[in-house]
Protein backbone atom coordinates (compact mmCIF):
# COMPACT_ATOMS: atom_id res chain seq x y z
CA UNK A 1 0.00 0.00 0.00
CA UNK A 2 2.55 2.44 1.29
CA UNK A 3 4.96 2.14 -2.55
CA UNK A 4 1.41 2.36 -4.45
CA UNK A 5 0.74 6.00 -2.41
CA UNK A 6 4.12 7.16 -3.24
CA UNK A 7 3.17 7.03 -6.74
CA UNK A 8 -0.27 8.08 -6.60
CA UNK A 9 0.66 11.71 -4.67
CA UNK A 10 2.43 12.13 -7.88
CA UNK A 11 0.79 10.90 -10.69
CA UNK A 12 -3.09 11.54 -9.77
CA UNK A 13 -2.55 14.01 -7.50
CA UNK A 14 0.18 16.62 -8.85
CA UNK A 15 1.64 17.11 -5.47
CA UNK A 16 4.66 19.16 -5.56
CA UNK A 17 7.00 17.05 -2.76
CA UNK A 18 8.05 21.26 -1.94
CA UNK A 19 5.09 22.75 -1.07
CA UNK A 20 2.76 22.69 1.73
CA UNK A 21 -0.25 20.05 1.93
CA UNK A 22 -3.12 21.05 3.75
CA UNK A 23 -4.44 17.57 5.51
CA UNK A 24 -7.78 17.71 6.91
CA UNK A 25 -7.14 15.23 9.82
CA UNK A 26 -10.13 13.87 12.16
CA UNK A 27 -8.35 11.65 14.31
CA UNK A 28 -9.84 8.88 12.93
CA UNK A 29 -8.06 5.21 11.28
CA UNK A 30 -8.06 7.20 7.54
CA UNK A 31 -7.23 10.87 7.89
CA UNK A 32 -4.26 9.14 10.74
CA UNK A 33 -3.29 6.93 8.02
CA UNK A 34 -3.27 9.70 4.92
CA UNK A 35 -1.26 12.28 7.50
CA UNK A 36 1.43 9.53 7.74
CA UNK A 37 2.12 8.71 4.75
CA UNK A 38 2.35 12.58 3.93
CA UNK A 39 4.83 13.34 6.91
CA UNK A 40 7.40 10.01 6.19
CA UNK A 41 7.47 11.03 2.43
CA UNK A 42 8.47 14.47 3.57
CA UNK A 43 5.92 16.63 2.25
CA UNK A 44 5.56 20.16 4.45
CA UNK A 45 2.23 19.21 5.91
CA UNK A 46 -0.22 21.46 7.90
CA UNK A 47 -3.13 19.48 10.01
CA UNK A 48 -6.75 20.72 10.18
CA UNK A 49 -8.66 19.89 12.52
CA UNK A 50 -12.60 21.14 12.44
CA UNK A 51 -14.37 20.49 15.88
CA UNK A 52 -17.86 19.79 14.95
CA UNK A 53 -19.46 20.64 18.59
CA UNK A 54 -21.52 17.08 18.47
CA UNK A 55 -19.78 15.22 20.84
CA UNK A 56 -18.75 15.29 24.43
CA UNK A 57 -15.30 13.92 23.87
CA UNK A 58 -14.72 16.25 20.32
CA UNK A 59 -12.73 19.38 22.81
CA UNK A 60 -10.18 16.14 24.20
CA UNK A 61 -9.78 14.67 20.84
CA UNK A 62 -8.82 17.82 18.88
CA UNK A 63 -6.13 18.89 21.87
CA UNK A 64 -4.72 14.52 21.32
CA UNK A 65 -4.35 15.78 17.51
CA UNK A 66 -2.81 19.10 18.27
CA UNK A 67 0.03 17.26 20.86
CA UNK A 68 0.32 14.56 18.33
CA UNK A 69 1.03 16.48 15.35
CA UNK A 70 3.07 19.46 17.49
CA UNK A 71 5.47 16.13 18.51
CA UNK A 72 6.08 15.61 14.78
CA UNK A 73 7.03 19.12 14.48
CA UNK A 74 3.81 20.21 12.07
CA UNK A 75 1.91 22.98 12.27
CA UNK A 76 -1.76 23.14 13.50
CA UNK A 77 -5.13 24.96 12.92
CA UNK A 78 -8.03 24.08 14.92
CA UNK A 79 -12.07 25.94 14.75
CA UNK A 80 -14.90 24.97 16.07
CA UNK A 81 -18.18 24.91 14.38
CA UNK A 82 -21.69 25.12 15.85
CA UNK A 83 -22.79 22.63 13.06
CA UNK A 84 -26.32 21.75 14.92
CA UNK A 85 -27.18 25.33 15.25
CA UNK A 86 -26.20 25.59 11.14
CA UNK A 87 -27.88 22.71 10.36
CA UNK A 88 -31.50 24.09 11.76
CA UNK A 89 -30.84 27.62 10.53
CA UNK A 90 -30.06 26.57 7.19
CA UNK A 91 -32.66 23.36 6.55
CA UNK A 92 -29.45 20.93 6.07
CA UNK A 93 -29.58 17.29 7.05
CA UNK A 94 -26.77 17.48 10.50
CA UNK A 95 -24.34 14.92 8.00
CA UNK A 96 -24.69 17.90 4.70
CA UNK A 97 -23.80 20.87 7.58
CA UNK A 98 -21.43 18.99 8.93
CA UNK A 99 -19.64 18.52 5.19
CA UNK A 100 -20.46 22.02 4.50
CA UNK A 101 -18.48 23.24 7.53
CA UNK A 102 -15.44 21.08 7.40
CA UNK A 103 -15.16 22.08 3.40
CA UNK A 104 -15.27 25.86 4.40
CA UNK A 105 -12.96 25.40 6.72
CA UNK A 106 -10.26 23.62 5.13
CA UNK A 107 -10.22 25.88 2.17
CA UNK A 108 -10.41 29.06 4.42
CA UNK A 109 -7.25 27.66 6.13
CA UNK A 110 -5.57 26.48 2.78
CA UNK A 111 -5.65 29.33 1.30
CA UNK A 112 -4.45 31.41 3.94
CA UNK A 113 -1.59 28.90 4.55
CA UNK A 114 -0.81 29.09 0.79
CA UNK A 115 -1.40 25.46 0.53
CA UNK A 116 -1.25 23.36 -2.58
CA UNK A 117 -3.92 21.33 -2.08
CA UNK A 118 -6.42 20.15 0.61
CA UNK A 119 -6.35 16.27 1.21
CA UNK A 120 -8.48 13.95 2.76
CA UNK A 121 -8.50 10.68 3.92
CA UNK A 122 -11.41 9.22 1.43
CA UNK A 123 -11.18 5.50 1.13
CA UNK A 124 -11.76 2.38 -1.44
CA UNK A 125 -14.63 1.68 0.91
CA UNK A 126 -15.51 5.46 0.74
CA UNK A 127 -15.57 5.28 -3.18
CA UNK A 128 -18.31 2.18 -3.26
CA UNK A 129 -20.47 4.22 -0.58
CA UNK A 130 -20.82 7.18 -2.37
CA UNK A 131 -21.64 4.93 -5.96
CA UNK A 132 -24.15 3.39 -4.35
CA UNK A 133 -25.51 6.30 -2.83
CA UNK A 134 -25.55 7.90 -6.37
CA UNK A 135 -26.74 4.77 -7.89
CA UNK A 136 -29.73 5.01 -5.57
CA UNK A 137 -30.90 8.42 -6.27
CA UNK A 138 -30.81 7.16 -10.28
CA UNK A 139 -27.93 9.77 -11.07
CA UNK A 140 -25.83 9.71 -14.32
CA UNK A 141 -22.44 8.42 -15.42
CA UNK A 142 -21.05 11.60 -13.79
CA UNK A 143 -22.14 10.30 -10.65
CA UNK A 144 -21.25 6.69 -10.80
CA UNK A 145 -17.70 7.75 -11.33
CA UNK A 146 -17.70 8.66 -7.47
CA UNK A 147 -15.09 10.47 -6.46
CA UNK A 148 -12.02 11.46 -8.26
CA UNK A 149 -8.25 11.68 -6.53
CA UNK A 150 -8.00 15.60 -8.23
CA UNK A 151 -10.70 17.83 -8.22
CA UNK A 152 -10.51 21.11 -9.59
CA UNK A 153 -12.12 23.54 -10.05
CA UNK A 154 -14.37 22.15 -6.91
CA UNK A 155 -17.14 23.73 -5.30
CA UNK A 156 -15.11 25.62 -2.47
CA UNK A 157 -12.14 26.78 -4.98
CA UNK A 158 -11.14 27.64 -8.44
CA UNK A 159 -7.54 27.32 -7.62
CA UNK A 160 -7.06 24.89 -4.94
CA UNK A 161 -7.81 21.29 -5.73
CA UNK A 162 -9.43 19.33 -3.46
CA UNK A 163 -7.31 15.56 -3.52
CA UNK A 164 -8.07 12.09 -1.90
CA UNK A 165 -4.90 9.99 -1.94
CA UNK A 166 -6.32 7.12 -0.23
CA UNK A 167 -9.10 6.90 -3.00
CA UNK A 168 -7.92 3.52 -4.00
CA UNK A 169 -7.21 2.27 -0.52
CA UNK A 170 -8.85 -0.41 1.20
CA UNK A 171 -9.86 0.34 4.96
CA UNK A 172 -8.69 -3.25 6.16
CA UNK A 173 -5.29 -2.27 4.85
CA UNK A 174 -5.14 1.21 6.29
CA UNK A 175 -6.04 -0.75 10.16
CA UNK A 176 -2.68 -2.69 9.24
CA UNK A 177 -0.95 -0.15 8.21
CA UNK A 178 -1.33 1.96 11.71
CA UNK A 179 -1.04 -1.31 13.55
CA UNK A 180 2.26 -1.46 11.82
CA UNK A 181 3.26 2.18 12.04
CA UNK A 182 2.16 1.33 16.16
CA UNK A 183 -0.11 4.28 15.16
CA UNK A 184 -3.35 4.54 17.53
CA UNK A 185 -6.63 6.28 15.60
CA UNK A 186 -9.72 8.07 17.64
CA UNK A 187 -12.94 6.00 17.45
CA UNK A 188 -16.20 8.12 16.45
CA UNK A 189 -19.15 6.62 17.61
CA UNK A 190 -21.40 8.42 15.21
CA UNK A 191 -20.10 6.21 12.67
CA UNK A 192 -22.03 3.62 13.79
CA UNK A 193 -25.19 5.16 13.96
CA UNK A 194 -27.50 3.83 11.30
CA UNK A 195 -29.75 6.55 11.39
CA UNK A 196 -27.42 8.05 8.89
CA UNK A 197 -27.85 7.08 5.41
CA UNK A 198 -24.10 6.74 4.78
CA UNK A 199 -23.77 4.66 7.99
CA UNK A 200 -26.73 2.58 6.80
CA UNK A 201 -25.03 1.78 3.21
CA UNK A 202 -21.61 0.76 5.19
CA UNK A 203 -23.27 -1.36 8.23
CA UNK A 204 -26.39 -3.00 6.41
CA UNK A 205 -26.30 -2.58 2.70
CA UNK A 206 -22.49 -3.38 1.61
CA UNK A 207 -22.22 -6.19 3.66
CA UNK A 208 -25.50 -7.67 2.32
CA UNK A 209 -23.83 -7.46 -1.03
CA UNK A 210 -21.09 -9.34 0.00
CA UNK A 211 -22.74 -12.06 1.28
CA UNK A 212 -24.75 -11.99 -2.23
CA UNK A 213 -22.03 -11.75 -3.98
CA UNK A 214 -18.66 -11.90 -2.57
CA UNK A 215 -15.96 -9.25 -4.41
CA UNK A 216 -19.15 -6.90 -5.18
CA UNK A 217 -17.16 -3.66 -3.35
CA UNK A 218 -14.09 -4.45 -5.59
CA UNK A 219 -16.16 -4.71 -8.44
CA UNK A 220 -17.99 -1.74 -7.71
CA UNK A 221 -15.08 0.68 -7.04
CA UNK A 222 -13.26 -0.97 -10.55
CA UNK A 223 -16.78 0.15 -12.42
CA UNK A 224 -16.20 3.46 -10.61
CA UNK A 225 -12.27 3.64 -12.12
CA UNK A 226 -12.97 2.99 -16.00
CA UNK A 227 -16.53 4.89 -16.06
CA UNK A 228 -14.01 8.02 -14.74
CA UNK A 229 -12.46 7.23 -17.69
CA UNK A 230 -15.35 7.34 -20.16
CA UNK A 231 -16.68 10.38 -18.30
CA UNK A 232 -12.94 12.26 -19.31
CA UNK A 233 -13.91 11.93 -23.00
CA UNK A 234 -17.63 12.61 -22.79
CA UNK A 235 -16.32 15.95 -20.12
CA UNK A 236 -14.27 17.10 -22.92
CA UNK A 237 -17.19 16.99 -25.44
CA UNK A 238 -19.24 18.85 -22.56
CA UNK A 239 -16.04 21.88 -22.79
CA UNK A 240 -16.46 21.95 -26.33
CA UNK A 241 -20.22 22.40 -26.34
CA UNK A 242 -20.38 24.53 -23.27
CA UNK A 243 -18.03 26.72 -25.45
CA UNK A 244 -20.53 27.17 -28.17
CA UNK A 245 -23.80 27.16 -26.33
CA UNK A 246 -22.36 29.80 -23.32
CA UNK A 247 -23.29 33.38 -23.65
CA UNK A 248 -22.99 35.22 -20.79
CA UNK A 249 -23.04 35.15 -16.38
CA UNK A 250 -23.36 37.12 -14.01
CA UNK A 251 -24.20 37.57 -10.38
CA UNK A 252 -27.35 34.92 -9.90
CA UNK A 253 -27.56 33.97 -13.82
CA UNK A 254 -26.14 31.85 -16.78
CA UNK A 255 -27.04 32.49 -20.22
CA UNK A 256 -26.62 29.77 -23.22
CA UNK A 257 -27.66 29.90 -26.64
CA UNK A 258 -31.22 28.44 -27.44
CA UNK A 259 -30.43 26.78 -31.22
CA UNK A 260 -26.95 25.75 -30.36
CA UNK A 261 -28.35 24.10 -27.07
CA UNK A 262 -30.80 22.79 -28.88
CA UNK A 263 -28.30 21.23 -31.58
CA UNK A 264 -26.60 19.32 -28.78
CA UNK A 265 -27.83 15.67 -28.22
CA UNK A 266 -30.10 14.95 -25.09
CA UNK A 267 -26.86 13.48 -23.01
CA UNK A 268 -24.94 16.80 -23.70
CA UNK A 269 -27.50 19.32 -22.73
CA UNK A 270 -28.38 16.85 -19.78
CA UNK A 271 -24.42 17.77 -18.98
CA UNK A 272 -24.95 21.55 -19.86
CA UNK A 273 -28.03 22.33 -17.86
CA UNK A 274 -26.00 20.46 -14.65
CA UNK A 275 -22.69 22.24 -15.42
CA UNK A 276 -24.99 25.71 -15.91
CA UNK A 277 -26.64 25.06 -11.87
CA UNK A 278 -23.33 23.85 -10.93
CA UNK A 279 -21.67 27.66 -11.87
CA UNK A 280 -24.63 28.90 -9.93
CA UNK A 281 -25.07 26.39 -7.14
CA UNK A 282 -21.38 24.99 -6.48
CA UNK A 283 -22.34 23.79 -3.20
CA UNK A 284 -26.11 21.93 -4.46
CA UNK A 285 -25.69 17.87 -4.36
CA UNK A 286 -27.71 15.32 -5.54
CA UNK A 287 -29.35 17.38 -8.74
CA UNK A 288 -32.27 14.60 -9.19
CA UNK A 289 -32.87 13.08 -12.40
CA UNK A 290 -36.56 14.75 -12.81
CA UNK A 291 -35.02 18.11 -12.34
CA UNK A 292 -32.84 18.20 -15.41
CA UNK A 293 -35.31 16.38 -17.11
CA UNK A 294 -38.17 19.45 -16.48
CA UNK A 295 -35.45 21.51 -18.08
CA UNK A 296 -35.01 19.26 -21.26
CA UNK A 297 -38.62 19.58 -21.76
CA UNK A 298 -39.04 22.93 -21.64
CA UNK A 299 -36.00 23.50 -23.65
CA UNK A 300 -37.59 21.89 -25.87
CA UNK A 301 -41.00 23.67 -25.50
CA UNK A 302 -41.35 26.10 -23.39
CA UNK A 303 -44.37 27.43 -21.80
CA UNK A 304 -46.44 29.93 -22.28
CA UNK A 305 -45.28 31.89 -19.12
CA UNK A 306 -41.42 31.22 -21.03
CA UNK A 307 -40.32 30.22 -17.27
CA UNK A 308 -39.54 27.19 -15.49
CA UNK A 309 -38.78 26.19 -12.05
CA UNK A 310 -36.08 23.57 -11.60
CA UNK A 311 -34.48 22.80 -8.43
CA UNK A 312 -32.48 24.34 -5.72
CA UNK A 313 -34.09 27.93 -6.01
CA UNK A 314 -33.23 28.29 -9.88
CA UNK A 315 -35.02 29.12 -12.52
CA UNK A 316 -35.02 28.45 -16.40
CA UNK A 317 -36.29 31.59 -18.47
CA UNK A 318 -37.01 31.87 -22.25
CA UNK A 319 -36.13 35.41 -23.92
CA UNK A 320 -35.59 35.11 -27.40
CA UNK A 321 -32.52 32.92 -28.48
CA UNK A 322 -31.19 33.31 -24.76
CA UNK A 323 -31.96 30.36 -22.07
CA UNK A 324 -31.45 31.86 -18.92
CA UNK A 325 -30.70 29.65 -15.51
CA UNK A 326 -30.96 32.04 -12.95
CA UNK A 327 -31.45 31.94 -9.24
CA UNK A 328 -34.94 33.21 -8.00
CA UNK A 329 -33.80 36.32 -6.52
CA UNK A 330 -31.19 37.39 -9.29
CA UNK A 331 -32.10 40.39 -11.70
CA UNK A 332 -31.33 39.51 -15.29
CA UNK A 333 -29.82 42.50 -17.18
CA UNK A 334 -31.13 44.26 -19.79
CA UNK A 335 -31.75 43.05 -23.39
CA UNK A 336 -30.80 44.22 -26.25
CA UNK A 337 -33.93 45.12 -27.26
CA UNK A 338 -35.52 48.52 -28.85
CA UNK A 339 -37.66 50.32 -26.10
CA UNK A 340 -40.14 52.89 -25.81
CA UNK A 341 -41.13 54.48 -22.13
CA UNK A 342 -44.79 52.68 -21.50
CA UNK A 343 -47.46 55.79 -22.37
CA UNK A 344 -45.09 57.86 -24.52
CA UNK A 345 -45.72 58.26 -27.96
CA UNK A 346 -43.31 59.97 -30.49
CA UNK A 347 -44.70 60.90 -33.84
CA UNK A 348 -42.13 59.43 -37.56
CA UNK A 349 -42.65 61.63 -40.23
CA UNK A 350 -41.92 59.92 -43.81
CA UNK A 351 -38.85 60.92 -44.54
CA UNK A 352 -37.88 60.82 -41.12
CA UNK A 353 -35.99 59.23 -37.71
CA UNK A 354 -35.77 59.02 -34.06
CA UNK A 355 -34.09 57.34 -31.69
CA UNK A 356 -35.19 54.76 -29.05
CA UNK A 357 -34.24 53.92 -25.46
CA UNK A 358 -31.94 51.06 -25.68
CA UNK A 359 -29.44 52.30 -28.66
CA UNK A 360 -31.73 51.63 -31.51
CA UNK A 361 -32.69 54.12 -34.41
CA UNK A 362 -35.93 53.92 -36.55
CA UNK A 363 -35.79 55.65 -39.55
CA UNK A 364 -38.52 55.69 -42.04
CA UNK A 365 -38.23 56.93 -45.66
CA UNK A 366 -40.90 56.62 -49.27
CA UNK A 367 -39.75 55.50 -52.58
CA UNK A 368 -42.03 54.84 -55.81
CA UNK A 369 -43.05 51.26 -55.71
CA UNK A 370 -40.75 49.94 -58.72
CA UNK A 371 -41.16 45.96 -59.85
CA UNK A 372 -37.75 45.31 -58.12
CA UNK A 373 -38.77 47.08 -54.91
CA UNK A 374 -41.54 44.85 -54.48
CA UNK A 375 -40.01 41.85 -55.35
CA UNK A 376 -37.79 42.58 -52.82
CA UNK A 377 -40.07 43.57 -50.13
CA UNK A 378 -41.85 40.02 -50.97
CA UNK A 379 -38.83 37.97 -50.16
CA UNK A 380 -37.69 39.56 -47.20
CA UNK A 381 -36.25 37.99 -44.53
CA UNK A 382 -35.00 40.61 -42.35
CA UNK A 383 -37.59 41.25 -39.63
CA UNK A 384 -36.19 44.70 -38.76
CA UNK A 385 -37.05 45.94 -41.84
CA UNK A 386 -40.62 46.80 -43.64
CA UNK A 387 -42.02 48.02 -47.09
CA UNK A 388 -45.54 49.16 -46.52
CA UNK A 389 -48.47 51.01 -48.72
CA UNK A 390 -47.54 54.56 -48.24
CA UNK A 391 -50.94 55.56 -49.44
CA UNK A 392 -52.58 53.27 -47.07
CA UNK A 393 -51.19 55.06 -43.81
CA UNK A 394 -52.02 58.27 -42.18
CA UNK A 395 -48.86 60.32 -41.76
CA UNK A 396 -46.92 61.04 -39.69
CA UNK A 397 -46.90 57.24 -38.20
CA UNK A 398 -47.24 57.02 -34.07
CA UNK A 399 -44.45 55.72 -32.19
CA UNK A 400 -45.43 54.15 -28.80
CA UNK A 401 -45.61 50.92 -26.52
CA UNK A 402 -48.75 48.43 -25.83
CA UNK A 403 -51.95 49.29 -25.04
CA UNK A 404 -54.29 47.39 -22.42
CA UNK A 405 -56.46 44.93 -24.34
CA UNK A 406 -55.29 46.26 -27.84
CA UNK A 407 -55.60 43.94 -30.97
CA UNK A 408 -53.35 43.28 -34.01
CA UNK A 409 -54.38 42.07 -37.34
CA UNK A 410 -51.09 40.37 -38.25
CA UNK A 411 -50.29 40.25 -42.39
CA UNK A 412 -51.12 36.44 -43.59
CA UNK A 413 -54.23 35.80 -41.21
CA UNK A 414 -56.49 36.90 -43.79
CA UNK A 415 -57.33 39.89 -41.90
CA UNK A 416 -58.12 38.16 -38.56
CA UNK A 417 -56.76 40.02 -35.47
CA UNK A 418 -55.75 38.63 -32.06
CA UNK A 419 -54.90 40.56 -29.10
CA UNK A 420 -51.21 41.61 -29.35
CA UNK A 421 -50.73 40.30 -25.86
CA UNK A 422 -51.14 37.14 -26.95
CA UNK A 423 -49.24 37.40 -30.55
CA UNK A 424 -46.43 38.47 -28.47
CA UNK A 425 -46.67 35.49 -26.38
CA UNK A 426 -46.95 32.97 -29.13
CA UNK A 427 -43.87 34.11 -31.22
CA UNK A 428 -42.21 34.40 -27.96
CA UNK A 429 -41.16 38.00 -27.23
CA UNK A 430 -38.89 38.69 -24.20
CA UNK A 431 -41.37 39.12 -21.20
CA UNK A 432 -40.23 41.87 -19.96
CA UNK A 433 -39.48 43.75 -23.07
CA UNK A 434 -43.13 43.74 -24.14
CA UNK A 435 -44.46 46.26 -22.13
CA UNK A 436 -41.96 49.28 -23.95
CA UNK A 437 -41.40 47.13 -27.65
CA UNK A 438 -42.11 50.14 -29.81
CA UNK A 439 -45.11 49.37 -32.22
CA UNK A 440 -45.63 51.77 -35.29
CA UNK A 441 -49.05 52.60 -35.82
CA UNK A 442 -51.29 54.36 -38.31
CA UNK A 443 -54.57 55.91 -37.23
CA UNK A 444 -55.71 53.12 -34.39
CA UNK A 445 -54.10 50.00 -36.27
CA UNK A 446 -50.44 48.71 -35.59
CA UNK A 447 -48.89 48.91 -38.96
CA UNK A 448 -45.70 47.19 -37.52
CA UNK A 449 -44.48 45.28 -34.90
CA UNK A 450 -40.72 45.33 -35.54
CA UNK A 451 -38.43 42.21 -35.51
CA UNK A 452 -41.67 39.90 -35.87
CA UNK A 453 -44.54 41.02 -38.31
CA UNK A 454 -46.16 43.74 -40.47
CA UNK A 455 -49.92 44.23 -40.05
CA UNK A 456 -51.73 43.65 -42.41
CA UNK A 457 -53.50 47.19 -43.09
CA UNK A 458 -50.18 48.37 -44.39
CA UNK A 459 -49.50 45.52 -46.72
CA UNK A 460 -48.46 46.15 -50.26
CA UNK A 461 -50.53 45.37 -52.98
CA UNK A 462 -50.25 44.74 -56.49
CA UNK A 463 -51.56 48.14 -57.39
CA UNK A 464 -49.64 49.88 -54.45
CA UNK A 465 -47.91 52.82 -56.12
CA UNK A 466 -45.97 54.71 -53.30
CA UNK A 467 -43.84 52.79 -50.27
CA UNK A 468 -42.46 53.98 -47.39
CA UNK A 469 -39.55 51.78 -45.84
CA UNK A 470 -38.99 51.21 -42.04
CA UNK A 471 -35.61 50.22 -40.81
CA UNK A 472 -35.17 49.54 -37.28
CA UNK A 473 -31.24 49.55 -36.39
CA UNK A 474 -28.77 49.68 -33.71
CA UNK A 475 -26.91 52.54 -33.48
CA UNK A 476 -23.51 52.99 -33.80
CA UNK A 477 -20.70 50.09 -32.96
CA UNK A 478 -23.29 48.40 -30.86
CA UNK A 479 -22.70 44.31 -32.21
CA UNK A 480 -25.26 42.43 -30.08
CA UNK A 481 -28.51 42.63 -31.22
CA UNK A 482 -31.67 40.61 -30.70
CA UNK A 483 -31.92 37.67 -32.86
CA UNK A 484 -35.77 36.90 -32.41
CA UNK A 485 -37.24 35.40 -35.55
CA UNK A 486 -40.40 37.01 -37.48
CA UNK A 487 -42.83 34.44 -36.70
CA UNK A 488 -44.24 32.21 -40.36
Amino acid sequence: MFEQLISVLVEKCSFDPHRPVLAGVSGGPDSLCLLDVLRQQGYPVIVAHLDHGLRPTAALEAQRLRRMAEGWGLPFVLEEADVAGYAARQGLSIEEAAREARYRFLFEQAARCQAQAVAVGHTANDQVETVLMHLLRGSGLSGLRGMRYRSLPNPWSQEIPLTRPLLGVWREEIVTYLEQRGLQASLDESNLDTRFYRNRLRHELTPQLELLNPGAQRRLWQMADILAEDEAVLAQAEQIAWQGCWLEQGQGFVALGVTNLRRQPVGLQRRLLRRAMAVLRPGLRDIDFSAVERGLRFLGCASRSNRCDLAGGLRLEMEGERLWLATWEADLPGGDWPQIEPGKQVELAAPGKIELAGGWRLTAETMPAEAGLLKRARVNADPYQAWLDCDKLTFPLVVRGRKAGERFRPFGMAGHSLKLADFMTNCRMPRRARAGWPLAVSGEQIVWLPGYRIGEDGALQPDTQRVVHLTLEPIGARLSILTSKMAT
